[in-house]
């Protein structure tokens, strides 16, 4: 099934008045944060780690998603996808209405925030962490959508019998709905896993582990589909820059994952 898109993934907006514009990809980021919280607020973990929800509210939408995914979102950007251009020009940073954000940047701004915060409160930073983890999937599957939505990040080209031809494409071209394929495994799918993980192993770490492992694994393979940054290309090995970027995260998830599951185990 081959289906064209309307001119409304052609840089969608849900209002504009003037120059104000409100693009869904953004209602997507601002939906992510609140169903995070809503789930977060009376979870296990928080309740172990005595978060009142005033102190998750604080940990979701201050730490997580300004300081954490979006600060960090855009300085992975800049640094990852458009070095030349933070180099000729440091300004670019600030240059947020040219949009651009990136997940692994974003990851590692919330790691540095969530430490920060778990110093401040002397609480288990690892434990934080495995509540977050279990959330973030929510997200994960919401902002993909939000780029489906846009028109943008959109798939390879298919010569099977289902695709989708996007309005932004300038080629044309029938492509897979990669932004769909994360939505589904990085998002639903990653979800349900780490659910199951935290029913059976309630171990400090296991869970973090998992999430860094099983993300990674996924957005290597789902990137096979994904249509690499036109201004980068394939960066080595005929690998994106998106899959680059998630071989440290395997590496880390396992030897993280590895070492909880040993230290738990000591300690029983």
């Amino acid at each position: 099934m081959i289906i064209e898109l309307s001119d409304f993934f052609n840089n969608p907006s849900l209002i504009e008045i003037g120059w104000i514009r409100i693009q869904y990809y953004a209602v997507t980021w601002v939906l992510s944060a609140i169903f995070i919280f809503q789930y977060l607020k009376n979870h296990r973990i928080i309740g172990e780690l005595q978060l009142s929800t005033d102190q998750v509210n604080d940990v979701v939408f201050l730490y997580g998603l300004i300081f954490g995914a979006m600060l960090g979102g855009r300085c992975g950007y800049m640094f990852f996808y458009g070095f030349d251009q933070l180099a000729s020009n440091p300004l670019s940073l600030f240059f947020i209405w040219e949009g651009g954000l990136s997940f692994h940047g974003g990851l590692m701004g919330v790691i540095v925030s969530l430490y920060v915060y778990s110093y401040q409160h002397r609480i288990s930073f690892l434990r934080l962490a495995d509540a977050i983890c279990m959330a973030m999937p929510i997200g994960l599957g919401l902002v993909r959508i939000g780029n489906f939505l846009n028109g943008e990040l959109y798939g390879r080209p298919t010569d099977g019998t289902w695709g989708f031809i996007f309005p932004t494409d300038p080629y044309g071209f029938t492509r897979h709905p990669s932004q769909l394929y994360e939505a589904m495994f990085e998002g639903f799918f990653l979800f349900i896993l780490l659910l199951f993980i935290g029913t059976k192993n309630n171990k400090h770490g296991v869970i973090s582990g998992s999430f860094l492992l099983a993300y990674g694994l996924i957005r290597f393979f789902i990137e096979y589909f994904r249509q690499p940054d036109s201004h980068m290309g394939f960066v080595a090995l005929q690998l994106s820059m998106g899959q680059l970027l998630s071989i440290p995260m395997v590496i880390i998830g396992v030897i993280l994952l590895t070492k909880s599951l040993r230290r738990n185990e000591a300690i029983s």
